[in-house]
């Protein structure tokens, strides 16, 4: 089947192979940074850059206006989303009648398995290869791609479309006053005046939908276990795990708006497969302003029983067994948005991943949700929703195995569902798509299991995998404060 739009599969050779370290990418870039003649959106230095800097405005994009605002939760849903259906009723219109446990379930709480409120429901329709053109206006390049190069085995199953759940409304209230006081930094690197929701309801540029995708919604404490598995095509799979705590401070009830200090996520990622890196820590972390507070990590291996500052983990550094994909599209999306010129393409209808209880029930085990090319067809549910279409090319002069992206955000969590990247010559190089259900403890769309595919190899990453997990991730616990994520914390419990 060929799609209605040209899409061209790279044959390069992997650039795993040749992945530069961390030290010496972060070094390279610097240097091409001072090589690039300045612009006002550059994040300059030097003794003149300085003092323009220093005269010029901190913030470089306008705030909403009072009547902006007051659409949200009106004319508009609470996160600016379209109240509306699509003409052909693909798309539901929001409901927002849920936040927390949907009416009629039970739930024994977090950490548990989550009761499927659609578990019923049987497909609408199926896309497959066959059929692909009938549908070519609402598939992403990537997707058009799995058809082509899995036409056999690959399909998506269309579901009725839910818009059911919304957050809570201290995020709703949050995300207000982030429309009235929240800006980008003059060098695009950061966010001032945003706490606990997204930084931008009615974005106006590509850069500030990337932000969105930054400052996404979070249960503000993360604990449990996660498996990593890469499917070869020969069936072989190469395993991972990491154990995760993570404390969100943006989004802690018990943190003052006043007090917050742009803390991002703080981070320990202890790892427990395979077996020769078990015990490895690293402790990270992050900002919501990279340009004034780059990202900080140490690192504690077991067999030196130290702790050591380690060069800031970013750009493209791989990450997961064989290093299948890279720091920056963990989530999709992740760290600074420098390295990139971001261009806002607008909402389009495209089929997404959604709803996806099935994907991490333990009564589905891995042999049969990790299929040789894709997971499993029968366990995944699509739906029709609308999403911002961001583009991203890679800036002159800075090197990156993605020379350009493109990304779809949902409209009502604003959080990334699809992901299409392409290589150093514009050939569409991997597609990843990120499951996700609203989590009944973290009063979040929660990502679940995030997929990495190689169309080139026919290879692919499922991340975020906790079926056969018993340590599940817990949502929202407390009981964390920034200062237990320091390299005396880290030594601590490394030893």
């Amino acid at each position: 089947m060929r799609s209605s739009v040209p899409i061209t599969v790279s044959n390069a050779r992997s650039p795993i192979a040749t992945m530069r370290s961390p030290r010496s990418n972060t070094r390279s870039e610097e240097r091409t940074d001072r090589r690039k003649p300045m612009d006002r959106r550059s994040f300059v230095k030097g003794t003149a850059a300085a003092a323009l800097m220093a005269a010029a405005p901190r913030t470089l994009f306008a705030k909403a206006g009072a009547d902006e605002v007051a659409r949200l939760g009106t004319s508009l849903t609470p996160t600016g989303a379209i109240k509306e259906g699509s003409a052909d009723g693909l798309i539901a219109p929001w409901a927002g009648k849920w936040n927390g446990v949907p009416t009629g379930l039970s739930f024994a709480g977090t950490g548990k398995v989550q009761p499927d409120p659609y578990a019923g429901e049987k497909p609408l329709f199926s896309i497959t290869a066959q059929n692909a053109a009938q549908y070519a206006g609402r598939l992403t390049d990537g997707q058009k791609a799995m058809f082509e190069k899995h036409p056999a085995t690959f399909r998506m199953d269309i579901y009725p479309c839910h818009r059911d759940f919304r957050f809570s409304d201290a995020l709703h209230d949050n995300l207000k006053k982030n429309a009235l006081e929240g800006a980008l930094t003059a060098d695009g690197e950061g966010v001032t005046g945003v706490f606990g929701a997204p930084a931008f309801p009615f974005p106006k540029s590509g850069l500030e939908v990337i932000w969105n995708a930054i400052s996404l919604p979070r249960a503000y404490t993360q604990r449990g276990t996660m498996d990593e598995a890469v499917v070869y095509p020969d069936g072989n799979i190469a395993w991972g795990g990491q154990q995760w705590d993570i404390y969100s401070a943006a989004y802690d009830p018990a943190v003052p708006r006043a007090s917050f200090g742009g803390e991002s996520a703080f981070v320990y990622r202890t790892t427990v497969k395979p077996e020769r890196n078990r015990g490895e820590i690293t402790l990270v972390r992050e900002f919501w302003d990279f340009g004034a507070r780059p990202s900080q990590a140490w690192q504690y291996i077991p067999g030196t029983r130290r702790v050591k500052q380690v060069p800031e983990i970013a750009g493209d550094y791989p990450l997961g067994p064989g290093g299948f994909h890279t720091v920056d599209d963990t989530g999709l999306w992740a760290q600074s948005p420098k390295r990139y010129d971001w261009e806002l393409v607008g909402k389009k209808e495209i089929f997404v991943p959604y709803n996806n209880f099935a994907t991490e029930d333990p009564a589905v085990k891995y042999k049969d949700l990790l299929a040789k090319a894709h997971l499993n067809p029968q366990l995944v549910r699509w739906e029709l929703h609308r999403a911002w279409v961001i583009r991203a090319k890679l800036k002159p002069g800075i090197r990156h195995v993605y020379s350009a992206r493109t990304l779809y955000l949902d409209e009502d969590g604003l959080f990334p569902v699809l992901a299409d990247m392409y290589d150093a010559r514009g050939a569409l190089y991997r597609m990843a798509m990120q499951c996700t259900s609203f989590d009944y403890a973290g009063l979040v769309f929660q990502p679940r299991v995030t997929v990495y595919h190689d169309l080139v190899s026919g290879a692919y990453m499922a991340d975020r995998l906790s079926n056969e997990v018993t340590d599940r991730m817990r949502y929202n616990e407390g009981g964390r404060k920034l200062d237990d994520y320091s390299p005396g914390e880290l030594k601590r419990r490394g030893v």
